[in-house]
Parts: C-alpha cells; structure tokens; sequence
C-alpha cells in the first residue's frame, strides 16, 4: 500500500509538473477535455436509457391493437422509455385516421427525435477538433519563446531556455492528440449509436402504421367511425 501510495503521488506531482510547464494552452485542453468528458458522459446516459427491444415493444402493442385496445396500447408505448416508443406512441394517438396521415405522423415524430439523438454528438466532434489544433498553437508558441530568449542573448541561449520552449511545445502537441483520439473515438461511436437509433426510428414508425391500420381488417365499424370504437371517441 506504501509503495502504491509512493507511486500516486509521483505520478501526480510529475502531472502538476508537466501542466505548469506546459502553459496556458494545456489549461485550455484540459478545460475542453473536462467538457468533452461531460459530454460524453450525457450521450452514454441517453444512450443507455434509450435501450429498449424493439421487437418485444411491438409485439406487446400489436397485441393490444388486435383486439383495438389502444388505451392499452399507449399505456404501455407511454411507459417503455426511449424516442422508439414515443414514435409509436404517437401514432396510437390517432387509430382513426388513414394510412397516409399516420405515416405522416410517425415521420414528424422521428424528426422531431432526431435533435434528443444528435445531441452533444458534434460538441464531443468539437473537441476533438480543437485540442490538437491548440497542441500546435503551444508548439508554435513554444519555439517562438525559444527564438526570442535567443534574440534577447545576442542569437545564443542555454540549455534551459531550449529545453524549456521544446518542452513546452512536446507536451501541448502530444496532450492535444491524445485527448483528440479520445474524443473522436468516442464520436465514432456515438455516431453509430445514433444512426441505429434513427434506423429503430424508422422501423418502429412503420410497424406503428402497420399495426392499426391492420387492426381495422376484422372491424365492423370501420365503414361507421362514429358508431363505435376507441377511435371514435
């Protein structure tokens, strides 16, 4: 545990030395690290409650639309969590009306999922962008402090001075890559989650669709809305 202890606090005092002699531009990575972080953390909370069954999701509702029990079947879309139920939720508002109106709807509501899905996905992508991009702003600022501690020495400067500015400029360059593989590996990831996301979107506005507009095939009062049925109401 000692020697454990021992190591942490090298690693940490040998981290506070790199950041102080690294400069400004790495407290700036490192706020925009934080913040990539935050994101991250967002997406993967979504993500996770986003997670539902599709094909058990539709399966229940089909059930409930057979026997034109649509208040059941928005009970259960309303409590399944995640933009797949609120798309079919959202036609099970509507049984009554015609294929071409309900298709209408599953796609506005799709569309208006798609912000929630895309959320914080380019922040995470802008991250990755600019870290690096301020990696070379530190290098360059770097080598510009070297050349002009040599101007001020008459074109000669020590060993400090040299090592200080390289220094300066290794760390910005190889903290800012390494934060942007981070960032964009995760974008890469939350990018196919959103797209598969999207894909159930689709799906499920189509069955959503399918599912009512079947459940109407053995429905005497289909010909009569106003004589009867849930849409009726």
């Amino acid at each position: 545990m000692h020697a454990l202890e021992r190591v942490m606090q090298v690693a940490v005092i040998e981290a506070s030395r790199i950041v102080e002699q690294g400069g400004a531009i790495v407290w700036l990575q490192l706020a925009l690290a934080f913040f990539g972080m935050v994101f991250i953390a967002e997406r993967m909370f979504f993500f996770h409650r986003a997670r539902v069954n599709v094909s058990d999701l539709m399966i229940g509702l089909r059930n409930h639309a057979r026997k034109r029990a649509f208040a059941e079947a928005r009970h259960e879309a309303a409590r399944a969590p995640g933009p797949v139920a609120r798309v079919a939720h959202a036609v099970l508002l509507r049984p009554d009306l015609p294929r071409v109106d309900l298709r209408d709807i599953a796609q506005e509501a799709g569309q208006l999922e798609v912000p929630r899905i895309e959320r914080n996905v380019r922040a995470i992508l802008g991250v990755a962008l600019l870290t690096p991009l301020l990696g070379m702003l530190g290098t360059i600022l770097g080598l510009v402090d070297v050349f002009q501690k040599m101007s001020e020495r008459g074109g000669l400067a020590g060993p400090n001075e040299l090592s200080g500015g390289v220094f300066q400029s290794l760390v910005t360059t190889a903290l800012g890559l390494m934060i942007a593989i981070v960032m964009y590996l995760f974008y890469l990831y939350f990018l196919g989650r959103a797209r598969r996301l999207m894909h159930r979107l689709e799906r499920a506005g189509i069955e959503s669709v399918n599912m009512v507009c079947d459940s109407r095939i053995h429905d005497p009062n289909e010909d009569a809305p106003g004589e009867g049925g849930e849409g009726s109401k």
